[in-house]
């Protein structure tokens, strides 16, 4: 109730204001029914905290006056202030927004002639990825991996690389096993500036500025290892391989060692991969009778080769360039093939600590059968060279990491991986080993020295190389129809 009394605080105390004391009015928006500001002293609706202009008092209300604008606008002010410090303080408390992924692509064969040999390539890329999470990623932000399946169709990998460079938005890719597929591929990367790996073996003549090859280099694997065939096991040699561009560019450079070390070509034969029928080419071996098959066939083929070989018990020796212990061990002991060499700069039974961890790695991730190869220790390599070009760089952008791959090296299961800033490719050692029947390799010629990489061999200039690679294709493209090419057959 509003006292009647004016003699008393229209709030119920004591007379306002004591003595010797400066006030701050509190305000309403009227004063009460019946009351006149002379009823209800301006001082006994202040609230004493110090000195106030004297103009600002209650004097200033009237009857059912609302109030004044700058009132209002001070009392807003005041709200909106505090709101601010509310949802200040609500986000202090909130947890912080997770940092953006950094997106890795990857195009391998899941599916088709090629899938046995390149599913094994992903689950690499796998698990370097997973330990790079495991240890907090990378600047700060996780690793996310999207997988692309090619179909073994390497349309259909140019078309995922496009993909998932322009719409996923990925930093980095890791592709391809054929160098059909590569070469599919490589000019979607370079169009959008972008960065690839490549782990596996090839024929070489290739340097692209925006690919990173960690495969051997031919100098690497299909020279040193025709020279050793010829060397240690004769000079009559028989061709057999995949028709596309590796297997023909490769025998284009064992005809080259050929003919420095005085052998001879009895045959040269392509199919198309996938193909499965090859009981007439291992009679015409037997016909002809090499001391050594070299052999760059691709994918399932080599199955159905290795079936058509044991079927007539054919213990003539071979030497392979895309068969790996993936691939043996996926076919089984029923295909074994006694004289069967290969090489590669890693074998899985290399006895170093730094591979015996790998190895178990792999196993542990994937199954205590699962084996390992030079393309898979090659493309788990590829994460981690790209990863420490990401933390020297500071960032993930392709363009800044590809600047930063010319000075990369790292410890890998097979020793020390150095990339090669002239050429792009890395410094690898070149070893041949025979296959046992499960599956892994006894070593026969290992090496220790790294050897650096040649994609253009010296021997000729790189504009007669790539003269000589375009004429290739140009034939290869004529004869791809055939479902069976035989290019030369020559005189036991």
């Amino acid at each position: 109730m509003w006292p009647e009394d004016d003699s008393q605080s229209c709030l119920g105390l004591d007379p306002w204001p004591p003595k010797g004391r400066s006030v701050l009015p509190v305000f309403f928006t009227s004063l009460p029914v019946g009351k006149t500001p002379a009823q209800c002293d301006t001082a006994r609706f202040n609230v004493v905290v110090g000195s106030i202009p004297p103009e600002i008092c209650l004097t200033h209300f009237h009857p059912g006056q609302t109030r004044p604008a700058w009132l209002r606008q001070a009392q807003l002010a005041g709200v909106l202030l505090t709101l601010l410090i509310l949802l200040a303080g609500a986000l202090l408390w909130l947890p912080p927004k997770a940092p953006l992924p950094i997106r890795v692509g990857v195009v391998h064969a899941l599916t088709g002639s090629m899938a046995t040999s390149e599913q094994p390539l992903v689950d690499a890329v796998r698990l370097a990825v997973e330990e790079l999470n495991a240890q907090g990623g990378l600047l700060g932000r996780p690793i996310e991996l999207l997988v692309a399946d090619s179909a073994s169709n390497w349309g259909q990998a140019a078309a995922e690389a496009q993909r998932l460079i322009s719409t996923e938005k990925v930093s980095v890719l890791f592709a391809c096993w054929t160098s059909a597929c590569r070469k599919a591929v490589k000019p979607v990367v370079e169009q959008h500036g972008h960065l690839m790996f490549y782990a596996v073996q090839y024929e070489g003549l290739e340097q692209s500025p925006n690919i990173i090859y960690t495969g051997a280099a031919p100098n690497q694997q299909v020279i040193p290892g025709a020279h050793w065939a010829m060397t240690n096991l004769g000079r009559r040699i028989y061709l057999v391989g995949s028709d596309y561009v590796f297997p023909r560019a490769a025998n284009m450079l064992i005809k080259d060692v050929a003919a420095s070390a005085a052998g001879v070509v009895l045959a040269e034969h392509y199919f198309p991969l996938g193909h499965s029928n090859f009981d007439a080419l291992v009679q015409d071996m037997e016909r002809l009778h090499p001391d050594v098959i070299l052999n760059t066939l691709n994918g399932d083929s080599n199955l159905h080769f290795l079936k058509a070989l044991k079927a007539r018990t054919n213990t003539m020796p071979m030497v392979s360039f895309s068969l790996s212990e993936s691939e043996l061990h996926a076919m089984g002991p029923a295909v074994f093939h006694p004289y069967h060499y290969a090489v590669w700069s890693y074998f899985q039974n290399l006895a170093t600590p730094a591979n015996l961890r790998f190895v178990a790695a792999y196993r542990a991730r994937y199954g205590a059968d699962r084996v390992t190869s030079d393309p898979v220790e090659a493309s788990y390599n590829n994460v981690m060279l790209w990863a420490n070009a990401v933390r020297e760089s500071s960032t993930a952008d392709p363009l800044r990491v590809n600047q930063a791959m010319g000075r990369q090296s790292l410890a890998g299961p097979s020793g020390i991986v150095a990339v090669d800033a002239a050429t792009r490719h890395v410094w690898r050692t070149v070893n041949i080993g025979v296959a046992r029947p499960d599956g892994q390799f006894d070593p026969v010629q290992s090496a220790t020295e790294l050897v650096r990489p040649t994609p253009w061999p010296g021997y000729r200039s790189r504009s007669e190389w790539q003269a000589l690679l375009a004429a290739l294709l140009a034939d290869a493209a004529t004869a791809s129809a055939v479902p069976h090419v035989v290019v030369t057959v020559a005189a036991p």
